[in-house]
């Protein structure tokens, strides 16, 4: 009598390279959809995904790149990003997301900094790239994504690398902080993998998931969350080339969609718009997840009413692979105004001491696990101020923790303005204001937004005789460091506040100016 031998897969954990991960679930899920692009209806299957990421791997290999130098990408969303991603990861290279809306300055720095060998991007971002290279430093190549994809290499050919381990550098994306520059987060390819099954678990992902995901991949939570969270669990991934409202829920209905991972403006824009789709046809979706700032309760309860979809707020960071806390799931309990508990990674309130409070005690929101971060890149002091005794990460996030363990944010130590989930420092657009010769006195802050979580406004104080006019400053601003970022409202006053030392008071602008308007 024969018995019949059943090969032992390995489970997906941390302790994994995103190399290792990709095989083993092209061996495990084979024929199944990974990414589907729902424009032209094209798929990739597990099975394919790792032969066209072996093929990115192997024209890198030929650039004569060492492992684990930095590798850009800078490219709109899609299937063909997807694949450049992994395949950069796949060959042991690091790769370092490219903001599209951060502007050339900033790109410029990003590319100086990391010493970035080559940039794989797109035609319709030439404009962009030229500019950024022009004020860069260093030189850098550019590899037009359809060369990189579609060049005829051996699809099935074996990767000629040196071996890859889980501390080796995978990712390297920028954040901004209150310096102005923006810092170089460095994830492993154990922070990735962690940070995937973190999602994966909190939101109880399985093969029978299929993600839309409409943010970009240059963003930690559309990366970590929908793209490597639906790469541990086996499932699918709908990759729309952008976010929009009006095609959001028939991409949702006829692709078969089960979950989806947005941004409160995007929450916001799907409740108001009313040309975003009928209620009719949702029952698949199991949940909606919202992340990157917090949600108003107000409209969360609307849109749960409307779309009769439960919405599952969460909170992370760059520098923790996304997501650290989360609600769970229908039926567990949900608390409208708590980003959730601690799953896949501890979390506690703590004092300056980095010691932790008693529940309902206000304090610095810490974390700790295998998805934090290793460093930031270069700057070895700013990564020692980022972590207390005991390996604790420091938010910058000021909350409190009830005896349910549910988290709830009450501050920020920091002075972040955080816009539609991406961070924009104060100081950076401040400089952009300085540069204009009729300005004395300038500081941006932040107003709460209904639509964005907070949108930017700035004061400014201007030379005696100048006619400067708020359009043309707002012109002016946007020049040097995008739309996104230049304020919505400039106020003019005679001087900016101040506290004893003479630095400029963000939060008694903000106050000034309701005081204003409240007359």
């Amino acid at each position: 009598m024969s018995v019949a031998h059943h090969r032992i897969e390995p489970a997906i954990t941390a302790n994994m390279t995103i190399r290792e991960l990709i095989e083993t679930q092209a061996e495990r899920c084979g024929d199944h959809v990974f990414l589907l692009d729902p424009h032209t209806g094209q798929s990739v299957t597990y099975s394919e995904l790792r032969s066209c990421v072996r093929s990115v791997a192997n024209h890198l290999n030929r650039l004569n790149i060492d492992q684990g130098q930095s590798i850009a990408y800078a490219l709109s969303n899609g299937r063909d990003c997807a694949i450049t991603i992994l395949g950069i990861l796949y060959g042991g290279f690091r790769a370092t997301a490219i903001n599209l809306i951060a502007g050339a300055k900033t790109i410029s720095h990003v590319l100086d900094h990391s010493q970035t060998r080559l940039i794989i991007s797109q035609a319709r971002h030439s404009e962009l790239l030229d500019q950024a290279q022009e004020e860069a430093t260093s030189q850098t190549k550019r590899l037009d994504i359809t060369d990189l994809l579609h060049d005829g290499n051996e699809l099935n050919s074996t990767v000629q690398s040196v071996p890859l381990l889980p501390d080796n550098d995978g990712l390297l994306m920028y954040t901004s902080g209150t310096t102005g520059h923006p810092k170089g987060v460095v994830l492993t390819h154990q922070n990735l993998v962690a940070g995937g099954l973190n999602a994966a678990s909190a939101h109880a992902l399985s093969p029978d998931d299929r993600a839309l995901c409409v943010l970009p991949l240059y963003h930690i939570n559309g990366l970590c969350v929908t793209l490597i969270g639906s790469l541990v669990s086996g499932g699918s991934l709908v990759i729309p080339s952008q976010f929009s409202a009006s095609a959001f829920w028939d991409q949702v209905r006829d692709n078969e969609c089960t979950w989806f991972s947005v941004v409160p403006t995007q929450i916001s824009y799907l409740l108001h718009d009313d040309k975003s789709g009928t209620e009719t046809g949702l029952q698949k979706v199991r949940f909606g997840r919202s992340a990157s700032a917090p949600l108003s309760p107000d409209v969360q309860s609307s849109f749960e009413r409307r779309f009769k979809i439960p919405i599952i707020e969460t909170m992370g960071l760059t520098e923790t692979a996304a997501q650290i806390l989360s609600n769970p799931l229908p039926p567990g309990i949900r608390k409208v105004g708590s980003p959730g508990i601690a799953i896949g990674n501890e979390v506690i309130i703590a004092d300056k001491n980095c010691c932790e409070l008693a529940r309902g005690s206000e304090g610095e929101v810490l974390v700790r696990g295998p998805n934090v971060m290793e460093r930031y890149l270069n700057d070895a002091e700013v990564t020692r101020q980022a972590f207390g005794d005991g390996g604790w990460l420091k938010t910058g996030d000021l909350g409190r923790m009830d005896v349910d363990g549910y988290v709830f944010i009450t501050g920020r130590s920091k002075e972040l303005i955080i816009k539609g989930g991406e961070n924009i420092a104060p100081r950076e657009v401040d400089e952009a204001l300085y540069a204009h010769p009729d300005i004395v006195e300038a500081a941006a802050f932040a107003r709460p937004s209904a639509d964005y979580g907070q949108t930017v406004e700035a004061a400014v104080s201007i030379r005696d005789n100048s006619q400067l006019t708020q359009a043309e400053l707002l012109q002016f601003c946007a020049q040097r460091i995008g739309k996104f970022k230049t304020p919505d409202k400039i106020y003019f006053l005679d001087e900016l506040p101040k506290g004893p030392s003479g630095k400029i008071q963000r939060i008694k602008i903000f106050d000034l100016i309701n005081e204003r308007q409240t007359k």
